[in-house]
This record gives structure tokens, C-alpha cells and sequence, in this order.
């Protein structure tokens, strides 16, 4: 039912839900009120923003077209492509804010391109390996969700937009691990019907996740500016998401020097162009020291 270019267009139409998304939830989280912060709390406070409630239905509309690309694409191909989120969210605050891109974003958006495209053709991703046993299945799931934890830890004692950067780090990996759960589901309902998802621990896994990710997003949002929460939570997402493939669900990338080469450099230019976007003047710049300072008088109102 599903070619690789069907595959493919899943992946970019979930790119670009989920970066129209992360913009306006980041221009709604900005809003909430910073004792919140971390918190469950902040959820319900977002949830009478209609801002930010478009963007959690862009958000979910991304993660079901990424979810039917990967139940029928390897998740070493997916991932990859929907790092280009970047590129929405950037189109998106150009759109309101009206900056011009410049060379700044061009070579960004080349770098991320050009990554994406040097790991697909030199990796050639594919699926119908083994998947692993339970020891290092949960090896690697333990080793994503233990730096996530120790990502948050760290966050805490960091100033403000350091504090966004770890914290969107943190939820990328989740996100990645969850994308992984998500190609398992797909592929169980896909065999067995969605019944016996009932059965099966990944479904509650991916709803944990989901929220304990979406709890990190929006505290990063309303911690600093999206450029500095947004390059990270792209650039870990589909780093841990292919972390996953290749480590239990029997993806495959060529492993021959001469690939490793270029799949090493792909991830690199993915990395630098993210991280070159997220620094684009054209992403929501709403000051982290403003932030600050009204946190310091909601503590002074409050004594």
C-alpha cells in the first residue's frame, strides 16, 4: 500500500505539521505563568491558550503521519526527515515575523538538506534484520531514557537559556525513543490488529513518554527563546530514533568504511545546519532575561 515515496511524503508532511506546531506553542508557553514551570500544571494553564491548542493539533497531526511512515518506513529513514521540521518552523516565523531568510538561512537549510540526503543514499536504510533480545533491547531504551533523566537534572542548575537548550535535548531523546515504540505498535496492529495492542506494554510507554516529553517542551518554551530550545529537541529526536532502529528494531545502515564516512558526515551536517537555523533571527526572540525578571517579582509579590 505504502511505496518509499509514499513513505517519504509522510515524513516531510509530518516535518512540517510539527514545525508550524512547535512555533505557536512556543509563542503561547511564553505567556505561562513561570511557577508552573516543569509542571503538570502548565498543561492546564496552555490549554486556554488557542494559540498553543493549534499547535498541539498541528503537533498530533504530525505524529500520526509520522507514525504511518514508520510502521511503513525503517525509522533510520524517517528520522532524518523529519529533522527538517526545522525548515517549517523557520518558514513559519518568517511568515509572521517577516524576516528575510539571508545567507544565514540558506546555508543552514543546505547543510540540513544536503545531511539528510548524504545519510540516506551512503546509509541506504532498510529494515528486515532481526530485532534484539530483551537484554539489549532494554539496554538501549534504559541507557536514552537514563540520559534524558540526567539531561533534566542537569537543566535544573543551568541558567536560563542553557536551561531550554538540555531540557528540549532531554525531550528529543524521549521523542526519538518514542518513535521507536511507535514502529513497533504500528507493526504489531499492523499483523496482529489493534486489538492486541491492549496486551502489549508500548502503547502505555508511548503515552508516558509523550507526556513527560510535552511537560519538557513547553517548560523549555516558556523558559527562553524558541532558537534556543527548538535546534536541540530537532537535532536529538532523530539521532535517538535512529539509535533505536539500528539498536533493536533491526534496522539496517552499510557499515563499510566508505559509508560510516559519509553517514558520519550526514549527521554532522544535520547537526551544524539545525543549529545554524535555530540561530536564524527570523525564530521567536522573546528575551529570557524578561523571563527572569518576572520571576523574580512573582517571588517578591509573593512575600
Amino acid at each position: 500500500m505504502f511505496n518509499g515515496v509514499a513513505v517519504i511524503l509522510l515524513a516531510v508532511g509530518a516535518a512540517g505539521c510539527l514545525g508550524a506546531g512547535f512555533v505557536f506553542q512556543q509563542r503561547a508557553a511564553q505567556r505561562a505563568p513561570l511557577a508552573d514551570f516543569l509542571s503538570l500544571r502548565l498543561l492546564l494553564d496552555l490549554m486556554r491558550m488557542p494559540q498553543w491548542l493549534l499547535g498541539i493539533a498541528l503537533m498530533v497531526t504530525g505524529m500520526v503521519l509520522g507514525a504511518l511512515a514508520l510502521t511503513h518506513g525503517e525509522i533510520s529513514l524517517v528520522e532524518p526527515l523529519t529533522a527538517t521540521n526545522l525548515l517549517f518552523a523557520l518558514a513559519v516565523s518568517r511568515r509572521l515575523g517577516g524576516q528575510r531568510l539571508g545567507w544565514h538561512g540558506w546555508s543552514g537549510a543546505a547543510l540540513l538538506a544536503l545531511g539528510v540526503t548524504a545519510f540516506i543514499v551512503a546509509g541506504q536504510p532498510s529494515g528486515g534484520g532481526p530485532h534484539a533480545g530483551a537484554l539489549r533491547h532494554w539496554t538501549v531504551v534504559g541507557v536514552v531514557v537514563g540520559l534524558a533523566v540526567l539531561l533534566v537534572g542537569v537543566a535544573k542548575r543551568s541558567r536560563p537559556t542553557v536551561e531550554a537548550a538540555v531540557l528540549a535535548l532531554a525531550a528529543g531523546l524521549l521523542y526519538g525513543l518514542q518513535d521507536a515504540l511507535t514502529r513497533t505498535s504500528g507493526q504489531l496492529a499492523a499483523e496482529h490488529g489493534v486489538a492486541v495492542l491492549a496486551a502489549h506494554w508500548q502503547p502505555y510507554a508511548i503515552a508516558g513518554i509523550g507526556i513527560t516529553a510535552l511537560v519538557l517542551v513547553q517548560s523549555a518554551f516558556e523558559m527562553a527563546p524558541l532558537r534556543s530550545s527548538l535546534p536541540a529537541l530537532t537535532a536529538a529526536q532523530p539521532l535517538a530514533g535512529i539509535a533505536c532502529g539500528v539498536g533493536f528494531l533491526g534496522d539496517r545502515v552499510r557499515m563499510d568504511a566508505g559509508a560510516l564516512a559519509w553517514e558520519a558526515a550526514g549527521l554532522a551536517a544535520i547537526v551544524a545546519g539545525v543549529v545554524l537555523l535555530g540561530r536564524h533571527p527570523a525564530l521567536p526572540s522573546a528575551c529570557a532575561e524578561e523571563r527572569v525578571r518576572r520571576a523574580a517579582g512573582v517571588e517578591r509579590a509573593g512575600v
